[in-house]
Protein backbone atom coordinates (compact mmCIF):
# COMPACT_ATOMS: atom_id res chain seq x y z
CA UNK A 1 0.00 0.00 0.00
CA UNK A 2 1.26 3.48 -0.87
CA UNK A 3 2.54 5.37 2.17
CA UNK A 4 2.90 9.13 2.54
CA UNK A 5 6.21 9.52 4.40
CA UNK A 6 7.42 12.82 5.79
CA UNK A 7 11.20 13.05 5.48
CA UNK A 8 12.76 15.91 7.45
CA UNK A 9 16.06 16.79 9.06
CA UNK A 10 15.63 18.46 12.46
CA UNK A 11 17.73 19.85 15.24
CA UNK A 12 17.43 18.18 18.63
CA UNK A 13 15.16 21.03 19.73
CA UNK A 14 12.80 20.47 16.77
CA UNK A 15 13.80 23.12 14.23
CA UNK A 16 13.98 22.46 10.48
CA UNK A 17 15.51 25.86 9.70
CA UNK A 18 17.33 28.51 11.65
CA UNK A 19 16.00 32.03 12.28
CA UNK A 20 15.41 34.47 9.43
CA UNK A 21 14.87 31.87 6.71
CA UNK A 22 13.77 33.20 3.34
CA UNK A 23 14.74 33.38 -0.34
CA UNK A 24 18.23 34.72 0.43
CA UNK A 25 18.84 32.18 3.21
CA UNK A 26 16.53 29.18 2.63
CA UNK A 27 17.61 27.43 5.83
CA UNK A 28 18.04 30.55 7.95
CA UNK A 29 21.02 31.37 10.13
CA UNK A 30 22.80 28.15 11.13
CA UNK A 31 20.29 25.95 9.36
CA UNK A 32 22.76 24.50 6.85
CA UNK A 33 24.41 22.76 9.81
CA UNK A 34 21.46 20.36 9.79
CA UNK A 35 22.38 18.96 6.39
CA UNK A 36 26.06 18.09 6.79
CA UNK A 37 25.05 14.43 7.09
CA UNK A 38 24.04 14.53 3.41
CA UNK A 39 27.75 14.63 2.55
CA UNK A 40 27.61 10.89 3.32
CA UNK A 41 24.42 10.17 1.41
CA UNK A 42 26.21 7.95 -1.10
CA UNK A 43 28.28 6.07 1.48
CA UNK A 44 27.33 2.60 2.64
CA UNK A 45 25.81 2.76 6.09
CA UNK A 46 22.86 4.45 7.79
CA UNK A 47 22.92 7.82 6.00
CA UNK A 48 23.28 6.19 2.59
CA UNK A 49 20.47 3.76 3.38
CA UNK A 50 17.94 6.41 4.42
CA UNK A 51 18.86 8.63 1.47
CA UNK A 52 18.32 5.69 -0.91
CA UNK A 53 14.91 5.04 0.68
CA UNK A 54 13.89 8.68 0.19
CA UNK A 55 14.93 8.74 -3.46
CA UNK A 56 13.23 5.40 -4.15
CA UNK A 57 9.84 7.06 -3.65
CA UNK A 58 7.63 7.43 -6.71
CA UNK A 59 6.11 10.88 -6.06
CA UNK A 60 6.75 13.99 -3.96
CA UNK A 61 4.23 16.04 -1.99
CA UNK A 62 5.70 19.32 -0.77
CA UNK A 63 4.51 22.52 0.82
CA UNK A 64 4.81 25.54 -1.43
CA UNK A 65 7.23 27.35 0.87
CA UNK A 66 9.62 24.39 0.84
CA UNK A 67 9.21 24.00 -2.91
CA UNK A 68 9.99 27.64 -3.64
CA UNK A 69 12.83 28.00 -1.13
CA UNK A 70 14.43 24.95 -2.76
CA UNK A 71 14.42 26.72 -6.12
CA UNK A 72 11.50 24.52 -7.23
CA UNK A 73 14.10 21.77 -7.73
CA UNK A 74 14.22 22.84 -11.35
CA UNK A 75 10.92 20.97 -11.78
CA UNK A 76 12.52 17.63 -10.88
CA UNK A 77 13.14 16.54 -7.29
CA UNK A 78 14.48 13.08 -8.25
CA UNK A 79 14.16 10.76 -11.23
CA UNK A 80 11.41 12.79 -12.87
CA UNK A 81 8.77 11.67 -10.36
CA UNK A 82 5.48 13.62 -10.17
CA UNK A 83 5.49 16.53 -7.68
CA UNK A 84 2.33 17.76 -5.97
CA UNK A 85 2.70 21.15 -4.30
CA UNK A 86 0.26 22.00 -1.53
CA UNK A 87 -0.49 25.73 -1.64
CA UNK A 88 -3.09 28.23 -0.45
CA UNK A 89 -3.15 29.96 -3.85
CA UNK A 90 -2.37 28.45 -7.25
CA UNK A 91 0.08 30.64 -9.18
CA UNK A 92 -0.98 32.03 -12.55
CA UNK A 93 2.07 30.71 -14.40
CA UNK A 94 2.01 27.02 -15.37
CA UNK A 95 4.23 24.78 -13.22
CA UNK A 96 7.43 23.29 -14.65
CA UNK A 97 8.07 19.63 -15.40
CA UNK A 98 5.91 17.13 -13.54
CA UNK A 99 4.67 19.66 -10.96
CA UNK A 100 0.99 20.21 -10.18
CA UNK A 101 -0.66 22.34 -7.50
CA UNK A 102 -3.37 21.41 -4.99
CA UNK A 103 -5.08 23.64 -2.42
CA UNK A 104 -6.64 20.95 -0.23
CA UNK A 105 -4.46 18.55 1.80
CA UNK A 106 -6.80 15.58 1.31
CA UNK A 107 -6.88 16.21 -2.44
CA UNK A 108 -3.09 16.65 -2.51
CA UNK A 109 -2.62 13.35 -0.67
CA UNK A 110 -4.95 11.56 -3.07
CA UNK A 111 -3.20 12.96 -6.14
CA UNK A 112 0.22 12.06 -4.77
CA UNK A 113 -0.87 8.50 -3.92
CA UNK A 114 -2.35 8.04 -7.38
CA UNK A 115 0.81 9.41 -9.02
CA UNK A 116 3.03 7.08 -6.97
CA UNK A 117 1.16 3.96 -8.06
CA UNK A 118 2.54 1.08 -6.02
CA UNK A 119 5.42 3.17 -4.63
CA UNK A 120 5.60 5.54 -1.67
CA UNK A 121 5.27 9.32 -1.56
CA UNK A 122 8.03 11.56 -0.16
CA UNK A 123 6.53 14.41 1.88
CA UNK A 124 8.64 17.54 2.38
CA UNK A 125 8.02 20.67 4.42
CA UNK A 126 6.73 21.57 7.86
CA UNK A 127 3.56 23.17 6.49
CA UNK A 128 2.69 20.13 4.38
CA UNK A 129 3.37 17.81 7.32
CA UNK A 130 1.10 19.76 9.63
CA UNK A 131 -1.70 19.96 7.03
CA UNK A 132 -1.54 16.21 6.37
CA UNK A 133 -1.52 15.39 10.08
CA UNK A 134 -4.61 17.54 10.58
CA UNK A 135 -6.56 15.47 8.02
CA UNK A 136 -5.08 12.13 9.17
CA UNK A 137 -3.38 11.57 5.78
CA UNK A 138 0.26 11.16 6.89
CA UNK A 139 1.35 7.51 7.24
CA UNK A 140 5.00 7.71 8.32
CA UNK A 141 7.48 10.22 9.72
CA UNK A 142 11.20 9.86 9.00
CA UNK A 143 13.33 12.24 11.05
CA UNK A 144 17.05 12.79 10.74
CA UNK A 145 17.92 14.21 14.16
CA UNK A 146 21.13 16.25 14.29
CA UNK A 147 22.72 16.75 17.73
CA UNK A 148 22.60 20.53 17.71
CA UNK A 149 20.34 23.07 19.40
CA UNK A 150 19.36 25.91 17.07
CA UNK A 151 17.32 27.70 19.74
CA UNK A 152 15.18 29.60 17.25
CA UNK A 153 13.86 29.23 13.74
CA UNK A 154 11.10 27.23 12.05
CA UNK A 155 9.76 24.32 14.12
CA UNK A 156 8.57 21.17 12.40
CA UNK A 157 5.37 20.73 14.39
CA UNK A 158 4.62 24.33 15.39
CA UNK A 159 0.96 25.23 15.52
CA UNK A 160 -0.57 21.77 15.51
CA UNK A 161 -3.80 21.43 17.50
CA UNK A 162 -3.55 20.07 21.02
CA UNK A 163 -4.23 16.45 20.05
CA UNK A 164 -2.32 13.31 20.82
CA UNK A 165 -0.84 11.64 17.74
CA UNK A 166 0.65 8.25 18.55
CA UNK A 167 3.70 7.01 16.66
CA UNK A 168 5.22 3.55 16.43
CA UNK A 169 9.00 3.30 15.93
CA UNK A 170 9.78 1.29 12.79
CA UNK A 171 13.54 1.91 12.32
CA UNK A 172 16.37 3.55 14.21
CA UNK A 173 19.77 4.00 12.63
CA UNK A 174 22.75 6.00 13.87
CA UNK A 175 25.87 7.11 12.13
CA UNK A 176 28.95 5.49 13.63
CA UNK A 177 30.70 7.50 16.34
CA UNK A 178 33.08 9.89 14.74
CA UNK A 179 35.09 12.89 15.82
CA UNK A 180 33.39 14.78 13.02
CA UNK A 181 30.42 16.05 15.04
CA UNK A 182 29.02 17.86 12.02
CA UNK A 183 28.13 14.54 10.38
CA UNK A 184 26.56 12.76 13.34
CA UNK A 185 22.85 12.05 12.95
CA UNK A 186 20.22 9.65 14.26
CA UNK A 187 17.72 8.45 11.67
CA UNK A 188 14.30 7.61 13.11
CA UNK A 189 11.29 6.31 11.21
CA UNK A 190 7.83 6.14 12.76
CA UNK A 191 4.47 4.84 11.64
CA UNK A 192 1.57 7.16 12.43
CA UNK A 193 -1.06 5.15 14.29
CA UNK A 194 -4.37 5.92 12.61
CA UNK A 195 -7.50 6.54 14.63
CA UNK A 196 -5.52 6.83 17.88
CA UNK A 197 -5.94 10.53 18.56
CA UNK A 198 -7.21 11.73 21.94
Amino acid sequence: MTALRLDMTVSLDGFVAGPDDGPEAPLGRGGFRLFNWLDRRHDPGPSGEVYAEATATRAVLAGRRTYELAGRWGGDHHDGVPIVVLTHDVPDEPPPGTVEYATDPTEAAGRARAAAGDGDVLVLGAGAAQALLRVDALDEIALHVVPVLLGRGRRLFEGLPAELVELELVHRRETPDTEDLARRVTHLRYRVRKGRRA
